[in-house]
């Protein structure tokens, strides 16, 4: 079992789009580290205001798979569904 890394940027459009990131993230990151197989989650703002940073790791596809279908089916995925994102998805290197 490999684990899974997410990274990338979390790209709003609008300062809307942040205020609905700003109001949603906290309960998400919650609910996102209790998650059996989360190894890691982080979500930070980066110099850009309309620009997040967002890195993930899972223990191994499994939790990963199971993550992406609790997000799409949440508070979270519904209020952030037009918001951009540009990830990139890979087994992470072991260690």
């Amino acid at each position: 079992m490999s684990p899974v890394r997410l990274t990338g940027r979390l790209v709003c459009d609008t300062l809307e789009q942040v205020r609905v990131v700003e109001e949603n993230l906290p309960l998400h990151t919650q609910l996102t580290r209790a998650e059996p197989g989360c190894v890691s989650f982080e979500v930070t703002r980066t110099h850009d205001e309309l620009v997040w940073q967002v890195d993930e790791l899972f223990q191994d596809a499994e939790s990963f798979a199971e993550h992406q279908r609790r997000v799409a089916d949440s508070e979270w995925g519904r209020a952030t569904a037009g918001i951009e994102r540009r990830y990139e998805i890979d087994p992470a290197p072991t260690e």
